[in-house]
């Protein structure tokens, strides 16, 4: 094969395509590096256990080089507001090596809530900017009204924390002191703050320092060629996978647990996939919007699972989409709308689309999962150190079954990706409560020819003296769906068990409420939604459902039609 019959390279290509595979494997690495260096150095057992946190690299106009590790909606972040910054303060005041920045702030960059703090360096090479390192992790408390600055009390956007516009934090390698002070002392937890941010410097410069050692192999120029043209490539593959699509305008409008509407109309063609939320409700006070850069996130994730999945990700991987919003809507809102709780309406909106084009497309897309954070936010004194505790803990759920396989269990929801569950032992350690029960959730439901996956049963038990808790949950009411003749999943939901009479309390959200020891927070996350019908089966599968004691012996008479004594 010749070099102009490459489909990577064109006829104005610099780097051969070895120096261009090795190049995109750098950026990659470098990627994978400040992940790492973000993990092992983060006070925040959310960042270094759970993994609630992002990196990537951007070109020198802030486009997506590579996609990095870590959640997959947080990565989608990362150009946005690196765009921002670029925009914001590069014509005003040029980076300089050494020079990192912050911003949170969902309406200039930041794009989804506060506690979501982006991080992004220049990488200088021949005297200019060649590229730019960036990740973004949830930090425990900035403020607001509520310890871990999550309230759903909260009817406008100051609030919810200390907002940080684009903002320069590091100068030619020296902190801004004030910035950092500001930031500490509007926190909760400024010592951890301190720490988390730290973590996320070290690694911006992690992966700078790898990146100029690029540049200085094989210079700015073949560099900065080899990332355009691998974003070239990435659309050129998108384009292909698109042709495969089934085309035509497809709609879909869901009612969600608050009582909106939700609508999304999808339009396929040969070299555009459009999405349109335009015909949705007005922003709420209600701190359930996103802004329109969220929403693109979760349409860029769809627009993945739809095409291939295993193909590169890149900003070229996304051209083809389009995506048409109403300002001073859910997904599009003016300030000072509250973001607090984005991930509760970014994730219905998610769901929405995948059942939208599963109808047409089942072989690629399966039933519905949990779809919810089940956001856990627990907060008081350690009753042994006497220090302030806020903890956000994402949980685990059931996955839809698909035409081929049953589903998966006891996985986080469809925006998270790579991330884990925190340890019972380093929950206890650092927050003063007991992890009394994990378990896989045998509530019936997600029953088809094949099964959904099952959620979680998680209990806490609370020590502290001044315990809050804020309990966050989407489809309690409207289970996850199912597909071709089998049975819904279940709902998720939570609930507070009070210490002394054993008074049980079920919610779908509740803020602020007090807890004090004794107190157990039970979560139970739904099971994911079955595929075909019921009857048809295996009655070997069946038994062994009964068998691992995640189906009763009535149920599967019941639903299956199988005696599982037999």
């Amino acid at each position: 094969m010749t070099l102009q019959e490459d489909p990577i390279m064109s006829s104005s290509t610099i780097a051969d395509p070895i120096t261009l595979e090795i190049i995109q494997s750098s950026l990659q690495s470098a990627a994978d590096e400040m992940f790492l260096a973000m993990r092992r150095t983060a006070m925040s057992s959310i960042i270094y256990e759970v993994l609630d946190m992002g990196t990537g690299v951007l070109d020198a106009s802030g486009e997506l080089a590579s996609s990095g590790a870590g959640i997959p909606a947080f990565v989608g972040v990362l150009d946005k507001a690196g765009k921002v910054i670029i925009e914001t303060l590069a014509a005003d005041d040029p980076p300089q090596p050494g020079d990192v920045y912050f911003t949170s702030d969902p309406y200039r960059g930041g794009v989804t809530h506060l506690n979501d703090i982006v991080v992004v360096m220049p990488v200088f090479s021949d005297g200019r900017v060649v590229a730019w390192t960036a990740n973004i992790a949830h930090n425990s408390d900035v403020g607001g009204m509520a310890p871990g600055s999550a309230s759903g009390d909260a009817t406008e956007i100051f609030q919810e924390g200390l907002r940080i516009p684009p903002i320069k934090a590091i100068a030619a390698g020296e902190p801004v002191r004030a910035v950092f002070d500001l930031l500490e002392l509007n926190s909760r937890m400024p010592d951890t703050l301190r720490g988390d941010l730290w973590a996320q410097i070290a690694a911006v410069r992690t992966g700078a320092r790898r990146l100029e050692g690029v540049c200085d192999k094989y210079g700015a120029d073949v560099f900065e060629a080899a990332c355009a043209q691998y974003q070239d490539y990435g659309e050129q593959l998108s384009r292909a996978a698109l042709a495969d699509l089934p085309k035509g305008t497809f709609a879909l409008t869901e009612e969600i647990d608050d009582g909106r509407v939700l609508d999304v109309k999808i339009t396929i063609s040969d070299d555009e996939f459009l999405v349109d939320l335009r015909d949705n409700p007005d922003q709420t006070e209600f701190p359930t919007n996103i802004t329109r850069d969220a929403a693109m996130i979760p349409v860029q994730m769809l627009f993945k699972s739809v095409t291939d999945p295993g193909l590169i990700a890149n900003g070229g991987t996304f051209r083809p989409i389009t995506l048409l919003t109403r300002p001073g809507s859910v997904f599009d809102p003016k300030e000072p709308a509250p973001m607090g709780f984005y991930y509760d309406l970014l994730l219905p909106l998610y769901d929405l689309m995948w059942r939208c084009l599963a109808q047409e497309m089942p072989e690629r897309l399966g039933a519905g999962h949990f779809a919810s954070v089940c956001a856990t936010l627990l907060s008081g004194t350690h009753p042994d150190t006497g220090q302030q505790y806020s903890i956000i803990e994402p949980q685990l759920g059931g996955w839809g079954a698909t035409s081929g396989r049953d589903g998966n269990s006891a996985m986080f929801s469809g925006v998270h990706g790579e991330t884990y569950n925190c340890p019972a032992e380093v929950n206890e350690a650092k927050n003063g409560l007991f992890v009394n029960r994990m378990e896989l959730n045998t509530e019936p439901g997600g029953e088809g020819r094949h099964a959904g996956g099952r959620g979680i049963v998680m209990e806490y038990e609370i020590r502290s003296a001044d315990g809050n808790a804020t309990l966050a949950f989407t489809r309690s009411k409207f289970a996850p769906w199912a597909a071709d003749g089998a049975l819904d999943g279940s709902p998720n939901y939570c609930e507070i068990i009070r210490a002394g009479d054993g008074e049980r309390e079920r919610h779908s959200f509740v803020a602020g409420i007090d807890t004090q020891p004794g107190d157990v927070i039970r979560i139970v996350t739904g099971n994911g939604g079955g595929v075909g019908d019921p009857s048809e089966r295996d009655p070997e599968l069946v038994r062994q459902d009964v068998r691992d004691g995640l189906l009763s012996a009535e149920r599967a008479f019941e639903v299956y039609g199988v005696d599982a004594a037999s």
